[in-house]
């Protein structure tokens, strides 16, 4: 197949188990690992857990990934659309709150037809890079309920320096308005957990505060009163392979962080979370073992 599923548009030609593109991978799913997860947000993992599917490969490549095993390393297992599709299933009959697709962008064609045959009967979650182009997403409007996207950039200068795409701020920023007009203003069930809407998550970089306002900025100006939910996170990780960013060499401080929090409340972002910078550790990073592949 030829691919132009996400905004770098690069035309290459996937074939099911021959890798091309950005993203290095083929047209069938490379699966790390699926199984219920508590690392999410409260609203998502719950008690009973998120029933995440890692997938590997990236269409963004951040050089700060955490989960830079799967999303550089290639660690995976190629399944077909039946497989996939089995998998949605075992993870609902365990009792998982959701199932959630972690860096699923560059598998969309797979994926729409995984769940249009799973026909599940929990909440879908697409749990993406933000990175996301409008007309793929198209393709999801009815099949997911819960939209995870990333803002990680406003700034354009730092999306090339860190991601080589310095075109995500405008593309996440479609992305996430297309989003929005699918699936509306967020609702929880009576027990708090999501179960439609948006969940804006930005990852605090160190250094980058300026970055961070403009993406609480974004957020405020567009999203005001009870539409969205925010998520501001201070748990950034040195991870290896950043030798030549030194300013990505450390965590991110109490006092960068207490800003943020401060700027979000000043804005009047009330609905979702924020993290202590004690939250800046591997701890919740699973292991990409195939397991429930």
């Amino acid at each position: 197949m030829i691919c132009n599923a996400c905004p770098r548009r690069c035309g290459a030609e996937r074939t099911e188990y021959s890798p091309g593109g950005i993203c290095a991978c083929p047209s069938l799913p490379l699966v790390a690992r699926a199984a219920p997860h508590y690392g999410e947000e409260p609203c998502i993992s719950g008690s009973r857990g998120s029933g995440t599917v890692f997938f590997s490969g990236c269409n963004l490549k951040c050089v700060f990934c955490q989960n830079h095993e799967i999303s550089r390393g290639g660690i995976g297992r190629a399944v077909t659309v039946e497989r996939l599709s089995d998998i949605f299933l075992e993870l609902r009959d365990k009792g998982v709150h959701n199932i959630n697709l972690v860096t699923p962008t560059h598998y969309t064609d797979a994926i729409v037809k995984a769940l249009e045959r799973a026909k599940l009967d929990i909440p879908v979650a697409w749990n993406s890079s933000g990175y996301d182009s409008v007309e793929s997403l198209r393709r999801l409007e009815g099949l997911v309920q819960i939209y995870m996207p990333d803002f990680k950039y406003a700034d354009s200068a730092l999306a090339l320096r860190y991601s080589a795409a310095p075109d995500y701020p405008e593309a996440a920023r479609a992305a996430i308005f297309e989003m929005f007009r699918q699936v509306g203003p967020f609702e929880l069930d009576d027990d708090g957990m999501l179960i439609s809407g948006v969940l804006i998550r930005h990852l605090i970089l160190p250094g980058a505060e300026d970055n961070s306002r403009a993406v609480i900025d974004f957020v405020a100006d567009n999203f005001p009163g009870d539409d969205i939910l925010f998520s501001l996170m201070a748990q950034y990780t040195p991870m290896p392979n950043t030798e030549r960013f030194p300013e990505l060499q450390k965590t991110v401080t109490a006092e960068e962080n207490d800003a943020l929090v401060d700027y979000m409340t000043q804005r009047g972002i009330y609905n979702g979370f924020w993290q202590e910078p004690c939250s800046a550790t591997d701890d919740m990073i699973p292991d990409f073992d195939l397991t429930g592949v």
